[in-house]
């Protein structure tokens, strides 16, 4: 067994009774990235003198019999739009490949008073625009179970790292579903808490009003072990919410009896592949096992989620990427004839297709004259999306579903062909316009690919996702299954 395949809770146990040091713990994460990350392309950047400078302080701390930090001594990583002092963010993009961040995001901040170690920065689509990896300026990233298939987007280095076991654990970030799935897409466990939850200081901003931190886990319970340190108010993040945290790890009792679960008719139509649609039914027979009960609920304004998400985040990056002028930092076009020409050329030369599609698209939708055909149009489709799932939650606990309608498609298969990529969120962008916690769990495999299954809860009640995913857990054994990569 490798180590990264332990839970938490052992590797604590050896570390207290010496048989494991925190060194040998970073040098086997190092050593596993060395092995395997020149196919997987997992990492932009590697923090090795800072990872091992931190092991081998902990480990001080640890024969002096010092007080250990909620995770303590595990590496982990970063996606890579966390802002990190003296380690670079690029953000997967060519316009920030020299950006150097003189502070730490909140969470960074988070992971280093709960003693965990950061081993690198984890590859992404350019500024979280993707669903596959693809858009990252560098390289892509590649799925540990099959290296023709994409790890999906935009946090796919982040759970690609997990499946591949180059880390314990790593951060990713949520917009439309860019946590939950590549983890569905790479057999790991991927958590958006609801929106506020988890301080944004730090996170380079692609439409603010959606994006969320997580954690991406092997199992539930390390996850809420992870989302137990990174949570909580920030006074430095005007949308983080002040609310109590309570103990995520007390959540995890497998009591899911009576549990009143229901599953969206909207999640299993057309496009949804019959071996997927198959799983999360079979997975739903297991809750039934366990004391649940389900019942068939529609949210019938999923049909208008995509379009009107694309409007929304769009509009928000047009707005939030003005910021990248090739003035205060980032790439700088070479002799500009002037002021305009420096704007031009600079975000010409330093942004992607991706990126400057998005853009494009939002600041049509906030131009004069379509604001409101557009923008306010997509606003209003958000209400009623959200007004959707709260009507569901008035006679039911939770949501399940699917996480993605396929599994993971190949690398080309649709990067020249956007709306079809765009489609691949339609499970996961509901939950994120209307703000909710939603994790995916791995429920089996579909022609030797993981499938991802989908739990939402109720705003802020990350508690009842976290037991009813813990359970299904401990009575399934897809989250022991490893690619062969591992």
């Amino acid at each position: 067994m490798s180590l990264f395949d332990m839970r938490l809770s052992e590797i604590h146990n050896r570390l207290a009774n010496k048989e494991l040091s925190v060194s040998e713990l970073t040098e086997a994460s190092f050593r596993r990235i060395a092995d395997t990350d020149h196919k997987v392309g997992a990492f932009l950047a590697l923090n090795e003198d800072g990872a091992r400078k931190q092991a081998a302080e902990l480990d001080a701390q640890l024969a002096s019999g010092g007080e250990r930090g909620l995770l303590f001594g595990l590496p982990g990583g970063l996606k890579d739009n966390m802002v990190t002092e003296g380690l670079r963010t690029t953000c997967g993009s060519r316009f920030l490949e020299n950006y150097d961040p003189i502070y730490d995001a909140t969470v960074v901040q988070k992971l280093r008073k709960a003693q965990s170690v950061t081993i690198g920065k984890n590859n992404m689509d350019e500024f979280a625009m993707g669903g596959s990896n693809e858009n990252s300026a560098y390289r892509p990233a590649r799925n540990p179970w099959n290296l023709e298939r994409v790890p999906g987007g935009s946090s796919g280095g982040s759970a690609a790292a997990v499946a591949a076991g180059q880390v314990y654990f790593s951060l990713g970030s949520d917009t439309g579903g860019s946590i939950r799935q590549p983890a569905a897409y790479c057999g790991v466990v991927g958590l958006k808490p609801t929106y506020g939850l988890v301080s944004r200081f730090g996170l380079v901003a692609f439409a603010s009003s959606l994006d969320q931190i997580g954690p991406i886990t092997k199992n539930v319970e390390d996850t809420a072990y992870v989302l137990q340190a990174i949570a909580g108010h920030d006074e430095r993040d005007s949308t983080s919410a002040d609310v109590n945290i309570p103990d995520y790890l007390s959540a995890l009792n497998g009591d899911v009896k009576g549990l009143r679960i229901g599953v969206p008719k909207e999640y299993f139509g057309e496009g949804i592949d019959p071996q997927v649609k198959e799983k999360v039914l079979e997975a739903l027979k297991v809750f039934e096992s366990m004391g649940a009960v389900w019942e068939e609920v529609s949210l019938p304004h999923t049909d208008y989620a995509v379009a009107a998400y694309y409007l929304l985040a769009s509009s928000e990056a047009s707005s939030n990427l003005a910021r990248f002028d090739g003035v205060r930092y980032g790439v700088r076009a070479e002799n500009p004839a002037n002021l305009l020409d420096l704007y031009r050329r600079s975000r010409s030369e330093g942004f992607g297709a991706e990126v400057k599609r998005r853009i494009m698209l939002g600041t049509y939708a906030l131009s004069s004259g379509y604001y409101d055909a557009y923008y306010k149009k997509a606003q209003q489709a958000r209400t009623l999306i959200k007004r959707d799932f709260d009507q569901v939650f008035e006679q039911f606990d939770l949501i399940i579903g699917p996480t993605a309608p396929t599994t993971a498609f190949k690398l080309g298969e649709q990067i020249n062909d956007p709306l079809t990529m765009y489609l691949n969120d339609i499970c996961t962008i509901p939950v994120s316009l209307a703000g909710l916690p939603a994790i995916s769990v791995p429920c089996g495999l579909a022609d030797g690919m993981p499938v991802g299954l989908q739990i939402i809860g109720k705003p802020f009640d990350e508690p009842a996702v976290l037991r009813a995913a813990h359970a299904y857990e401990s009575h399934t054994e897809h989250h022991n299954s490893r690619p062969a990569l591992s």
